[in-house]
């Protein structure tokens, strides 16, 4: 710590140096530049030379009473500047204040303070600026891979300047492309704008580019496949700068490039939410979350966590999931109020307990059993879950006065081709008929895949990628609905706000993406080409399995809610509550009795296959 004071000290003390050496030589360049750099007359030497001493005493305190030397050389800005002239300004006033009052200015020349003035921004300012363009622009020669940056905006501008500080990162800009048209053949901290996106393979090869930088933190997604695939054809590695919602404020460092990941690819613009409203409806309240250690269970706890309930109450049956998130959550700087429980959904008794000591006011239902073909030859343990599980937490609900409670179904349960799809569409059911008999709001939020969830088609691309091939696609036409982790769960507190009770709520979930394109951009990302470096192998649809999916039926008619990325359906016939009570009774008791075809023609009954 001694030593680091000792060198600041030092470069302090050489830079004031520095500058009082410049005092004397702006004082004989004003004189000199006021007789048209030609000959000064003695008496004018003679006063310059006799006033110098008294020049050095007042201005060299002024430079330091402004903070000259707070500031680093390497880092000099518009702040340093400001600083400079002030000091100028105020030391020179105070200078001729000294000398009028002496002698009355007696052979001063009446430009020689504006002279004095400019010599002194120059001789000050000059080298400092000097100082840093140079290191700026590394002039030592170092090393490092020559990068072409894609988008000379304000993530640009800051990359390529931390870029250019950093002498360690390794990568050296030579040049911009960007689309905007006034910004052609512009310049950025001396890089210049070479062309447009469509000009990357070509601007690659003139230049022995290394890798592309992608700093378009707000394209879209069509914008980021257009990108992705101009520097594919470049055959240049690329890296990417997070999404703007990603983005500290304001800033845009090195450690923060990574590579384009299939969220770029897929996402779409970034949700805009009502965070006053769903403060408002949650701030305070206690939120119960079922499968809360699971993918969207445990994005909703970190989500919710940011709203400031009263306490969250953490529910799930497996021991390090649930073990995960607590650790997570009682991690943050301000960790919530928290409590967790080790329980399954169709425990009753336990359910019951829970309530009955926590009585929480909002219940986020999201665990569930999901994978389609794994539960196609599991229908008890898919009932017993999806069904069952459903409707005791939801009876617990309604018996312990809960406000809200929201089910999160899936667009499989919209006429369903196998046994997931239709336990979840029991499972909207059971609650439908509980809005109208209940207090307790109830309400469904039915989305499709999301991207990264376990179990989900990404993970596993990863893993075949990793392993070098073959991808498994079941169909070439097969299609999907695809949103990230984040954007589902803001959508499902955003719609248990707004929901008034018995809606079943459908998120935009944009176009449907083709499976056979998502293998493919994931090969491709990978820095492999699909068919040559990794083939796809297509299996054939498995059991219970649709080539598209739907998120609504014919029948349920759309309305508009106060957000415009979520929808309210509302199925135009009723459903019959005593014959559901039946139909459910004697489920229950097919599954006590482990009698499969029996649970297997009630569900049927329920929910007819299709």
């Amino acid at each position: 710590m001694i030593a680091r004071w000792l060198q600041r000290a030092r470069s302090r003390l050489l830079v004031f140096v520095h500058d009082i050496l410049m005092i004397p030589l702006a004082w004989g360049l004003a004189y000199w530049m006021r007789f048209n750099l030609a000959y000064v007359p003695p008496n004018f030497i003679a006063e310059a030379i006799a006033t110098l001493p008294l020049v050095i005493l007042i201005i060299g305190p002024s430079y330091w009473a402004f903070g000259l030397y707070r500031g680093v050389w390497r880092f000099a800005s518009l702040n340093d500047l400001a600083r400079i002239a002030q000091a100028v300004l105020v030391g020179t006033m105070l200078l001729l204040f000294v000398l009028f009052a002496l002698n009355r200015m007696a052979y001063v020349p009446r430009s020689l303070p504006i002279l004095f003035i400019i010599f002194q921004l120059i001789l000050l300012a000059g080298p400092r600026l000097l100082y840093r363009w140079l290191k700026d622009r590394r002039l030592d020669f170092s090393s490092g891979q020559r990068v072409l940056i894609v988008g000379a905006g304000r993530a640009g501008e800051m990359l390529v300047r931390d870029l250019l500080r950093d002498r360690q990162c390794g990568y050296v800009p030579v040049a911009f492309v960007d689309d905007t048209p006034r910004r052609q053949g512009g310049v950025v901290h001396g890089v210049p704008i070479r062309g447009t996106t469509a000009d990357i393979p070509h601007i690659v090869e003139r230049f022995g580019i290394d890798m592309v930088l992608l700093a378009a933190p707000s394209a879209s997604a069509v914008q980021m496949q257009r990108l992705v695939e101009r520097c594919e054809r470049a055959g240049r590695p690329f890296r990417t700068v997070p999404q703007t919602k990603e983005l500290m404020a304001g800033r845009v460092a090195v450690n923060q490039l990574r590579a384009v990941s299939i969220e770029d690819l897929l996402g779409r613009d970034p949700v805009t939410l009502d965070w006053a409203g769903i403060q408002q409806g949650l701030a305070g309240r206690v939120v119960l979350i079922s499968g809360a250690g699971g993918s969207i269970g445990s994005e909703l706890c970190r989500q919710l966590a940011q709203c400031g309930p009263r306490q969250l109450i953490l529910v799930d049956h497996s021991e390090y999931n649930l073990y995960r998130i607590e650790t997570e959550l009682l991690d943050q700087p301000i960790p919530p109020s928290l409590s967790r429980y080790l329980l399954d959904v169709t425990q009753a008794a336990a359910l019951e307990r829970l309530f009955a000591r926590q009585r929480p006011d909002v219940v986020f239902h999201a665990a569930a059993y999901k994978h389609v073909p794994l539960l196609q030859d599991q229908i008890l343990a898919a009932l017993t879950n999806n069904v069952m599980g459903t409707r005791l937490i939801a009876a617990a609900a309604d018996r312990w006065g809960c406000e809200r409670f929201v089910l999160i179904s899936t667009d499989k349960a919209v006429n369903p081709t196998n046994i997931m799809g239709a336990t979840k569409r029991a499972a909207e059911l059971i609650c439908q008929d509980k809005q109208t008999r209940s207090s307790c709001r109830f309400m469904t939020v039915r989305f499709g895949n999301v991207l990264g969830s376990a179990g989900s088609v990404v993970p596993r691309f990863q893993q075949q990628i990793a392993r070098g091939g073959p991808v498994t696609v079941t169909h070439p036409d097969i299609e999907r609905f695809f949103m990230t982790i984040p954007e589902a769960c803001q959508l499902i507190m955003q719609a248990a706000v707004i929901g008034q009770g018995g809606e079943t709520f459908v998120l935009d979930m944009g176009e449907p993406v083709k499976i056979r394109y998502l293998a493919e951009q994931m090969i491709r990302l990978s820095g492999r080409e699909p068919g040559r470096d990794i083939r796809i192998e297509y299996t054939g649809l498995r059991p219970g399995e649709k080539l598209y999916e739907e998120l609504f039926y014919p029948s349920e008619g759309f309305t508009e809610t106060p957000h415009p990325r979520i929808q309210s359906v509302r199925r135009t016939e009723a459903l019959d509550s005593a014959e559901l009570a039946v139909i459910l009774d004697a489920l229950s008791q097919a599954l006590q009795e482990q009698d499969e075809q029996q649970a297997a023609e009630l569900l049927g009954r329920l929910v007819p296959l299709h």
